[in-house]
């Protein structure tokens, strides 16, 4: 049974030949490379988790500032007063 990933036909065999091979090679890095892919992992979720926090706090800030626009007077502008000459 062929896996999704791979439609061009390869199958399990094939992938845990791929694998072994991968282990061969990468052979006593390998705990450091998983190591250094979760720490990629957990840093990207955490940077993910941040700017959805930045995005979830903008609302906020811009009712403040429109409540505090709000409290100050409008300021009068010359050419709505009648001027009597």
């Amino acid at each position: 049974m062929p896996l999704a990933l791979f439609s061009g036909g390869v199958g399990y065999a094939e992938v845990l030949v791929i694998l072994a091979i991968a282990l061969i090679v990468f052979g006593r890095r390998l705990p450091g490379v998983a190591r250094s892919l979760g720490r990629s992992i957990l840093e990207f979720k955490k940077g993910l988790k941040d700017v959805q926090d930045d995005i979830e706090a903008e609302p906020e800030d811009e009712s403040e500032s429109g409540n505090a626009k709000a409290d100050v007077p409008p300021a009068q502008n010359d050419s709505n007063t009648e001027k009597k000459e």
